[in-house]
This record gives C-alpha cells, sequence and structure tokens, in this order.
C-alpha cells in the first residue's frame, strides 16, 4: 500500500527532527552542518528546506521536543506522588534529573539561548514550564502545605531557579558532584517556600 503525500511530509520531518536531536545533541549546533542534517536523515538539502527553511528553524524545532522531554520527565516524577507538595518537589526533581542528560544538556541549556536568543529561549522556558508550576504551587496552596501568596511570583522564581542550577550542572565537569549539591539546594529552596 503506497503512503499519501501526508505521511510522506510527515515522515520526512519525523527524520529531519531525529537527526537534528542527534546532531545537534551530540555535537551542538555550530559544528553540525546543512549537509550533515541533510546525510544523518538521508534527505536532500531540499528536502530540508522544503521542511525548514533554515538550520536554525530546524534546530528550534528540536529544542521545541527537548523542552518537552524535559517537562514529560517532571511531569512523569511528580505523577508518583500522592499529594501536592510531594508532587512540586518531584517534578522539580525530575527536571534537574532529566536536564543532566548530555544531548538535553547541549540543546536546551548550552546551544539554544545563543541559537534562539535569549529572549525566545526564556519565552519557551516560560511555555513549557511556567504554567505547570505556578500550577503546583497552587494545588500546595489549595492543600495547605503553603501559605497564600502571589503563586506566580512563586512560578517565576523556582522556574529561574532551576533554570539557573540545570545551566550550572551543563557547564560543570560530568565527574563533579555538583548536581547532587544544587538539586539538595533545590530542595532546601522549596522547603523554605513554606515559610
Amino acid at each position: 500500500m503506497s503512503r499519501t503525500q501526508a505521511e510522506r511530509t510527515e515522515a520526512t520531518r519525523a527524520k529531519l527532527l531525529a537527526a537534528g536531536r542527534r546532531l545537534f545533541g551530540d555535537a551542538g549546533f555550530a559544528a553540525t552542518s546543512i549537509e550533515d542534517l541533510a546525510r544523518e536523515a538521508d534527505v536532500t538539502r531540499g528536502a530540508l528546506y522544503h521542511h525548514f527553511p533554515s538550520k536554525e528553524a530546524l534546530f528550534a524545532a528540536v529544542f521545541e521536543g527537548a523542552e518537552g522531554e524535559l517537562m514529560a520527565a517532571a511531569d512523569k516524577a511528580a505523577a508518583r506522588e500522592t499529594d501536592a507538595w510531594r508532587r512540586l518537589h518531584a517534578g522539580c526533581r525530575g527536571f534537574l534529573r532529566a536536564s543532566r542528560a548530555a544531548d538535553l544538556q547541549r540543546i536546551v541549556l548550552l546551544d539554544a539561548p545563543a541559537v534562539l536568543g535569549w529572549d525566545a529561549w526564556h519565552a519557551a522556558e516560560e511555555r513549557h514550564a511556567l504554567g505547570t508550576l505556578r500550577a503546583g504551587i497552587e494545588a500546595a496552596m489549595a492543600e495547605g502545605h503553603l501559605r497564600r501568596r502571589p503563586a506566580n511570583a512563586l512560578a517565576h522564581l523556582l522556574l529561574g531557579a532551576l533554570n539557573e542550577v540545570a545551566m550550572v550542572v551543563a557547564r560543570s565537569s560530568p565527574r563533579s558532584d555538583v548536581g547532587a549539591q544544587v538539586e539538595a539546594e533545590v530542595e532546601a529552596l522549596i522547603e523554605g517556600l513554606r515559610g
């Protein structure tokens, strides 16, 4: 049975995204050429440009997928817990642990701010994570784990802390214990929100 044009289009796009994920995650944006991406995806340069007008556009799509993975890891960790306070803690831990993956670090934390620009990177971080954090904080308030105060401000504070410590880990030596240290400090920060 032959595939429809829409199915072929989607298959080519999926191959390009997978190739971008592998190459951008391994070598980084600057070291990855259009030719590398086309070869890895087994498509022509023309096919690549048909789906993505530039290397930056493909990177942006790969970045969005990587952001989604980080949030999925946070959501999965949070879903195992029974109350809102533990879900908030677990979700933050899940995000930090997932952000230790070398390919996610390179794409999301090291290359994206430079390639997309800080404003676009920050907007994506807010789009993917801020609402989830705000909902978690509001649920913790509703269950009485946190005193009532501006959830949006707390969500921004927590997102900033999570992003900053994830970047510290991404820039540190893989053999250092920075990841464990910052995870413990984030736990202390979250606990301190109880006031």
